[in-house]
């Protein structure tokens, strides 16, 4: 998925300590923004992310860094949201098997449970949030597909190696980044804001 700008360079603080997001961001993300990570502004504490929903999260994210900062900035959340498991896990899904945030145990949960279903489809939804001069915006990305019965590919993060996006016949991690950043649901949320701010000039 194509991100295009025309704008004159934007400063934009991306509330993130996750170095994988980072770099998918910065791979897609247009010249015409220029985007601090917290690692540039030497911040290197984790915010809690106690919301119930995505949009709690990626807002408290936001809104912690803008406080601090004063300057635009954009946080995200994601979600594996998997059918047969009600949703989960949502909310949950760095931490689902325990909050030690590994994604192999992670993924060893997922397909444990999902052994004895037939239904295997799922989706991955980013919601980012922008504070921009002060006011406050919701974009969501999503990316539907199915879960793999075993681990797949080493070129991806998180849960890519059991997730196969609608239309492919290989996992997210067997893609790998150059396909990957054209459909990701992160990608798709970050091309509305962008579209949002081209619009806004």
């Amino acid at each position: 998925m194509a991100i295009t700008s025309s704008c004159l360079p934007m400063k934009l603080i991306f509330a993130t300590g996750n170095a994988h997001k980072l770099e998918e961001v910065q791979a897609v993300i247009p010249s015409a923004f220029s985007v601090l990570s917290l690692k540039d502004l030497e911040f290197e504490y984790d915010i809690p992310e106690t919301g119930d929903t995505l949009e709690d999260n990626a807002l408290i994210k936001a809104r912690f860094i803008h406080q601090k900062y004063g300057d635009n900035v954009f946080a995200e959340d994601t979600g594996l949201e998997i059918t047969a498991l009600d949703g989960l896990p949502g909310v949950i899904t760095a931490r689902y098997a325990g909050p030690q945030r590994d994604h192999n145990n992670n993924m060893a949960k997922v397909l444990h449970e999902l052994s004895s279903h037939e239904d295997r489809s799922a989706q991955f939804r980013a919601v980012i949030a922008l504070i921009y001069e002060n006011t406050e915006y919701l974009f969501e990305g999503i990316l539907t597909g199915t879960m793999s019965v075993i681990k797949k590919g080493d070129q991806g993060f998180g849960y890519d190696p059991i997730f196969i996006p609608t239309g492919y016949d290989k996992t997210a991690a067997e893609l790998g980044p150059a396909v990957k950043n054209q459909i990701s649901h992160r990608v798709r949320a970050l091309a509305k804001m962008v579209a949002f701010l081209n619009d806004l000039k």
